[in-house]
């Protein structure tokens, strides 16, 4: 099911579920994402959109309303669950790595 197959998100996929904790349409996700990335992360619209009709089929978002050609989604329960699981996996990379190369702890049987 969708855990399994998200077990990690990339980038663009944990972005743009971060901007749909809010409705937003597609259009306004690529806009927001490059906007708060400051150009490091840009989703094209091949891959916004089928990433947004996957999350849609897994029931990690909803689409809210359509105008003309214009979709809006917002995410689901199951979808803020996985966001914060990523979220929470992040935080134990940066942990780790705070602990290991920033706090100088013991390297020994990496080299």
């Amino acid at each position: 099911m969708a855990r399994e197959k998200y077990q990690t998100l990339t980038e663009q996929m944990f972005y743009i579920l971060i901007c749909l904790t809010h409705e937003n349409c597609g259009v306004d996700i690529m806009k927001r994402v490059e906007e708060l990335t400051t150009g490091r992360v840009i989703i094209g619209p091949g891959t916004l959109y089928s990433l947004l009709d996957n999350f849609v089929k897994e029931k990690i978002i909803i689409e809210t309303k359509i105008e003309n050609r214009k979709k809006s989604y917002v995410i689901t329960k199951l979808g803020t669950e996985m966001l914060e699981k990523e979220y929470e996996r992040l935080n134990k990379l940066k942990e780790d790595y705070e602990i290991l190369v920033k706090g100088g702890g013991s390297n020994e049987g990496y080299n």
